[in-house]
């Protein structure tokens, strides 16, 4: 049976309806189009974001905490940056322990790479951009520190019967400390000195001027004129060296404590002698005092550009959200992607600034001593036992610190003795 006419009408004035009328494509919702933003941009975001922390990556060596263990696997193992402070470390370490032979080639290498480091340093030059911490540049030291490994190679020269290389070492020890940002800090070592005059007339010159220096910067130690005969010196080193720490809102300032030290002289008791012994330098005074750094400026501008971009990044977030999240009385599709777009930029600026490095170098010499002093004896050549005792403020001697040394004087050069308040003892040097 045939259908009712005009329900055939009806289906064709549908069709007819249908075809001519334009097909409209759905309109994006603000939160399509946010997501294929964030999409197309958010390579960008993480390529930045893991450029700033790929420097953070360490290199683990596993340490037992005996220096002379710890120190020669992260020489050989360790990150290639801290290899010079590795080197100082154990150097000192082993001076304390009677094994000069040990530390000889390391404070070596570690000069040799000191003398090149002031050359173009591509570690260094990186470290002064704005995602790279001032920690991955090769270590030297401060100038106090880098004065240290100077004193204590000149130190092993002359026990060696090199007075001439160990003069050279002092000098360069006062050179390290030239750059002081005050100019009455400037090379104010009192031994350095002292020793380059005393090479200077044991071979056979004049070392007046550099005793003048020395004295001059002693305030109020009694340095002792020069004996040419005397032919036993004495090197001691006591009390713990400064800390570096971080201070700044975001580290950005090196800083100094001073350790106090339970020692603050000591006393040489060889046969009937008994000679006391006062501080010479403090290392603690030479740290804080060697005024500011060129790495401390550029510090202080990376953290003017952390806060700077921290900042921008809230307020574009801020201002964004109130853009692409607010209530219109007539949908405003350029006011969504122009949130949508603030908000991007505002996570960029903080991610920018999230890897933003300012923070300040405090790897750190951490086993230097608070004070080096010096005494010098003349003794016959032969075998002598020395018992050397490190006082407290009152000029009691703590027995716990006390050290025996037996010398051998020799016949033909000066004997040089170098004890720690931390030296292994007995020993025998």
């Amino acid at each position: 049976m045939a259908q009712p006419k005009s329900n055939n009408l009806s289906s064709l004035s549908i069709r007819l309806t249908e075809a001519s009328t334009p097909v409209i494509p759905p309109t994006k919702s603000r939160d399509v189009r946010f997501y294929d933003l964030a999409l197309k941009y958010f390579p960008l975001l993480v390529v930045l974001f893991f450029n700033g922390c790929a420097s953070t990556m360490q290199q683990r060596v596993s340490l037992t905490g005996d220096i002379l263990v710890d120190g020669p696997k992260m020489i050989a193992s360790g990150p290639r940056r801290d290899r010079v402070l590795w080197q100082y470390r154990t150097a000192s370490a082993a001076m304390r322990r009677g094994q000069f032979d040990v530390a000889k080639p390391l404070l070596d290498d570690a000069l040799l790479t000191l003398g090149g480091v002031y050359g173009k340093d591509a570690e260094a030059r990186k470290a002064r951009g704005l995602f790279n911490k001032e920690a991955r540049k090769t270590f030297i030291g401060e100038p106090y520190e880098r004065s240290m490994a100077y004193f204590y190679r000149g130190v092993i020269y002359w026990r060696d019967g090199e007075l001439d290389n160990a003069r050279a070492c002092f000098r360069s020890a006062e050179f390290e400390d030239s750059d002081a940002e005050k100019s009455e800090y400037k090379g104010d070592w009192v031994l350095p000195d002292y020793l380059d005059g005393l090479a200077t007339t044991k071979l056979a010159g004049d070392g007046s001027d550099a005793f003048k220096r020395a004295k001059a910067v002693a305030k109020n130690i009694n340095l002792p004129d020069y004996n040419p005969q005397a032919n036993v010196l004495f090197i001691l080193e006591y009390g713990p060296g400064p800390e570096k720490y971080a201070g700044g809102k975001y580290d950005e300032e090196l800083r100094f404590r001073a350790r106090g030290s339970p020692v603050l002289s000591a006393q040489i008791k060889a046969g009937s002698v008994s000679l006391p012994v006062a501080p010479c330098d403090d290392l603690n005074f030479q740290a804080t005092t060697r005024g500011g750094r060129v790495m401390d400026h550029v510090l202080a501008n990376k953290a003017v550009f952390k806060g700077a971009t921290d900042t921008i990044g809230d307020a574009a977030i801020i201002s964004g959200a109130i853009l692409a999240n607010g209530r219109h009385y007539q949908r405003n599709g350029s006011a969504d992607e122009i949130g949508a777009g603030l908000i991007l930029m505002g996570v960029a600026s903080k991610l920018i600034s999230a890897a933003t490095t300012p923070e300040a170098d405090i790897r750190a010499w951490d086993n230097l001593p608070q004070f080096i002093s010096f005494a010098a004896l003349k003794m016959p050549p032969g075998e002598h036992v020395v018992t050397l005792e490190f006082n407290n403020a009152s000029g009691a001697a703590n027995p716990k610190l006390t050290k025996t040394i037996t010398v051998n004087v020799p016949a033909d050069h000066d004997k040089v003795v170098f004890v720690s308040d931390s030296s292994t003892t007995p020993q025998t040097q």
